[in-house]
């Protein structure tokens, strides 16, 4: 019997979803960053083995959006749960179960669909924590499981694997053995090159970036792929924090997203990077659809 079904990877902003979707897969296939909010988009993963084919579903993490993107994030993270055969709910232990947590269990419920509740960063917190906020989660929903679980250090991501596994429906083969994500090698670049600005910039600069790669060839006299990506902001100031001085955080963000993208598509790769100013970008809706947010 084989079995094949859509899990989604639910919860608030931060908690891990991300690093724990990488984690299952074995594979980088989502941008990771302590920052809140970095994920934007639904993002497949796609876990196949001889008995079954797991899609893993990553999703903005839910909140109260200030804005027209944060509106479009939230919306497409509440259209997959209609869409899963299972929902994976992830709770950070460091902030316990708090009023956004809550707030999305409230979704859950009306979904019916089996839940199984990661607790995740448990390396973080100290063991007398674990406990009363598993007893806490019991009282609120009935869960197919409770795990404890650690992304970063892999703590228990066999025993969570294992899990959805057993609770999968029987089904057909989705996608290719072969396929690892839905998304496009072109997406996953931009995706890298964003996560490189969240790495070495901060303040108000990282919420404000948008990457649009405009041009992506494989040049098979040079063997390599010539990639070229513009990176959006909202202020001038922010441009300038991304040049840097004498350009020098523009070529540290460029040499590390190449390396990171030619790690992913095994070639070398030319990467043309651009940075531009699109005012209050996340409020304009045309500039949200030439982006791919909407």
């Amino acid at each position: 019997m084989f079995k094949s079904g859509y899990i989604a990877i639910i919860g608030k902003p931060n908690v891990g979803k991300s690093l724990i979707l990488n984690k299952l897969l074995g594979e980088k296939v989502a941008i990771v960053s302590k920052k809140p909010e970095t994920t934007r988009d639904k993002i497949q993963g796609i876990l196949t083995k001889k008995e079954y084919q797991a899609v893993f579903i990553d999703t903005p993490g839910i909140h109260k959006p200030k804005l027209l993107l944060g509106q479009q994030m939230v919306r497409r993270a509440k259209e997959t749960l209609f869409d899963a055969d299972i929902i994976l709910f992830v709770l950070d232990i460091k902030t316990g179960i708090d009023a956004e947590d809550k707030l999305i269990l409230e979704l859950v419920k009306d979904i019916k669909k089996p839940v199984i509740l990661a607790i995740n960063k448990v390396d973080l917190a100290r063991k007398e924590r674990l406990l009363p906020v598993m007893e806490e989660a019991a009282k609120l929903h009935d869960f197919k499981e409770i795990i404890p679980t650690s992304a970063f250090s892999g703590d228990n991501m066999d025993v969570l694997l294992n899990k959805i596994v057993e609770i999968l429906p029987e089904g057909p083969m989705f996608y290719p053995q072969d396929q690892l994500t839905d998304k496009s090698e072109r997406f996953i670049a931009g995706e890298m090159i964003r996560e490189k600005v969240l790495e070495f910039t901060h303040e108000e600069v990282p919420h404000s970036v948008a990457v649009l790669v405009e041009e992506m060839k494989f040049r098979e006299g040079k063997d390599l792929f010539y990639i070229r990506a513009v990176v959006f902001v909202e202020r001038d100031t922010q441009r300038a924090i991304l040049i840097g001085r004498g350009g020098s955080m523009l070529k540290k963000i460029g040499e590390e997203s190449r390396k990171e993208i030619e790690n992913f598509l095994g070639k070398r790769v030319y990467l043309d990077l651009w940075i531009k100013v699109h005012k209050d970008w996340r409020k304009d809706e045309h500039a949200l659809k030439m982006l791919g947010y909407i």
